[in-house]
């Protein structure tokens, strides 16, 4: 088992492959230090201004994510010859956009909310979040733990939402 860190690719580098562009967030997925967490909060920044614009055009590009990640991720891992590299955030992206879509209320407090809970999720993988990660390879699977983590931060949203709401 190798200790070596996965090479991490130039910004030139992106430029020059408009999936692995994608792949890493814009580039935010080329931050040394918490690549996910930089790619979460670039997510959301460039989300909130559709989502505020239009819920149907959220909607629409939520899905072209969804569905498009896979495929992103599958090719910008199979690039860098590394199964979910680090730097490749495109899940985070989905991932936040399916928190920011589903929350109870739309402001500030909110969209804070919606971040630490999906980072927390995210990072610390509960069950069966862990044994999708580690099973389910591909690009299918570099989604499907996020897409698990936005759930399990949906319920857990909304959970604080209805118990603040009886009170």
């Amino acid at each position: 088992m190798s200790n070596k860190s996965p090479r991490i690719p130039s910004f030139s580098e992106l430029r020059q492959h408009p999936l692995l562009m994608l792949g890493f967030g814009f580039g935010s997925g080329l931050s040394p230090k918490g690549p996910g967490t930089a790619g979460t909060l670039l997510g959301l920044l460039l989300f909130l201004p559709v989502l505020l614009w239009s819920e149907i055009a959220a909607w629409i590009l939520l899905t072209i994510g969804l569905f498009a990640g896979s495929y992103i991720c599958g090719k910008s891992s199979e690039y860098m010859q590394v199964h979910d590299h680090g730097g490749i955030v495109w899940d985070e992206f989905v991932g936040i956009w399916l928190v920011l879509i589903m929350l109870p209320l739309q402001n500030w407090q909110y969209w804070v909310l919606a971040f630490v809970v999906f980072r927390v999720f995210d990072i610390f993988k509960p069950w069966p979040i862990k044994t999708v990660d580690e099973k389910v390879s591909g690009g299918f699977g570099i989604m499907l733990d996020d897409v698990l983590a936005a759930i399990y931060s949906i319920i857990l949203i909304w959970a604080v939402f209805l118990l603040m709401a009886s009170r």
